[in-house]
């Protein structure tokens, strides 16, 4: 069942086998839809209608999902196997990570992880083939429209794909194309139907892009009709129906299609009377701004990021660990765990598929240097670690991390040398003329100011 479909019977219920209804309807051989206006006249290609394919025709759809598409082309991908001593390593020899490099030939990792994400939030299924070497190895990743691709199950409950729509793969096989599970990279939403199937979030959001589209075609007719009664014609004189038709039609000759804004003469005693906005059509923007807001509900994307929220943050970082914290964090993570499930890792936290979420914040430089500096003033990382993230080469003596003197560990606390006892007064001084002896054992007791003024006694003596 496809997005209209759904749509369709989200927003005006379902119609019995075989009783009539209108439209939109599905053709089976070209695929697409046809829209009810479109189907109500047999030339209808020949008024301007075409075929619609896909989710329907909707801007803030199309922001929710380019986000997501566009977000997550941007984050590196790569094969991460921990090590023994608790660090991890990346890995550079394995068919993931040539993968990663190169999906096919005619693809980079962009441009597979773009579309792939596209299929995913726009169907709710993306399917990839894989093309094996002659050790088995996935060689080649090749991404089929998610419309044209289907899920079999045969009797015994073996899966297999019926996939089409790759004009490339197409043209290198011979005869359809129905692949065993092992060989497909199906990575999909919610399955509420059938485990196989998943559904876009644009399900939920039907009835709100449904009438998001039923206002900007009203709209879009009466501009192309310029037919919007900000003017209406009056006279007290009585007319046929021939000659208001016949007023009708000059004044359209002289205001409407190429010859609008033109002065039209009236005559018959009419006389112009404007017409201002009514209240359900000024509350019309804010029933539309409301039904982009669920749409971006139902998406899981904050208005922020699509650039009509009304909310600062205060920083891009916090912007966007707000999305990674809610429905672009699942978005990476469900991405990760089908790829890595396809390639057989062992899973988290062994082996495992990341995509780098740090690639976003690459033009917010003052962040992501205060990040690096803490972490290095912290001992999280060594020098030459930080450079590294920064593209930078290494240092000499960078390779170890350092804290500073200050920081000790809890267990180091008995080693710590108690602090010396406070020194007491010092002695009192003899009076003058008391006959203390001046001998030379009882000098270390005294100070130099002490010793000056014995000398000077002893000089007076003499």
């Amino acid at each position: 069942m496809s997005v209209l479909s759904r749509i369709w019977q989200a927003a005006f219920g379902e119609v019995a086998e075989g009783e009539a209804r209108s439209g939109p309807w599905f053709l089976p051989v070209s695929g697409g839809w046809l829209s009810a206006q479109a189907g109500s006249t047999l030339n209808w290609w020949q008024l301007g209608y075409n075929v619609e394919r896909g989710a329907v025709p909707s801007a803030m759809v199309e922001a929710c999902v380019s986000a997501y598409a566009q977000t997550i082309a941007m984050c590196p991908g790569g094969h991460w196997r921990r090590e023994h001593d608790g660090g991890r390593k990346l890995v550079g020899n394995s068919a993931l990570a040539r993968i990663v490099k190169q999906p096919n030939d005619y693809q980079s990792i962009s441009d597979f992880l773009l579309n792939l994400t596209r299929d995913l939030y726009g169907d709710g299924n993306a399917f990839a083939l894989a093309l094996r070497n002659d050790r088995f190895e996935v060689d080649e990743l090749h991404l089929f429209p998610a419309r044209k691709c289907v899920p079999r199950v045969a009797v015994d409950g073996s899966v297999f794909y019926a996939l089409s729509g790759n004009d490339i793969v197409e043209r290198q096989i011979d005869g359809p194309l129905v692949v065993p599970a092992r060989d497909v990279l199906h990575v999909r939403l919610h399955t509420p139907r059938h485990p196989l199937i998943g559904e876009s979030p644009i399900r939920a959001a039907a009835i709100d892009v449904a009438t998001s589209d039923a206002m900007l075609q009203q709209q879009l007719a009466f501009y192309l009709n310029q037919a919007r009664p900000s003017y209406i014609l009056s006279t007290d004189l009585p007319l046929t129906r021939e000659q208001a038709q016949q007023l009708r039609e000059s004044w359209n000759e002289q205001s409407k299609g190429l010859a609008a804004g033109g002065t039209p003469i009236l005559s018959n005693g009419l006389k112009p009377h404007p017409l201002t906005m009514s209240a359900e059509n000024a509350e019309l923007a804010d029933i539309m701004k409301l039904n982009e807001q669920h749409i971006a509900l139902a998406f899981r994307v904050p208005l922020q990021i699509l650039g009509i929220g009304s909310t600062p943050h205060a920083s891009t970082e916090s912007l966007m660990q707000l999305w990674i914290a809610s429905g672009l964090g699942f978005a990476l993570n469900h991405i990760e765990e089908s790829i890595g499930l396809f390639f057989g890792l062992r899973g988290q936290p062994d082996e495992y598929f990341e995509l780098d979420t740090g690639a976003l914040l690459r033009s917010n430089m003052k962040e992501r240097i205060e990040a690096l500096a803490t972490g290095v003033l912290g001992g999280v990382y060594a020098p030459n670690e930080a450079r590294a993230i920064e593209g930078l080469s290494k240092t000499p003596y960078g390779d170890e991390p350092r804290v500073q003197q200050q920081v000790v560990p809890l267990s180091a606390a008995a080693a710590i040398p108690a602090a010396p006892p406070a020194l007491g007064a010092p002695p009192a001084l003899p009076a003058p003329g008391e006959g203390r002896a001046v001998g030379a054992d009882a000098i270390p007791d005294w100070s130099a100011v002490d010793l000056l003024r014995i000398a000077d006694e002893v000089d007076r003596a003499a």
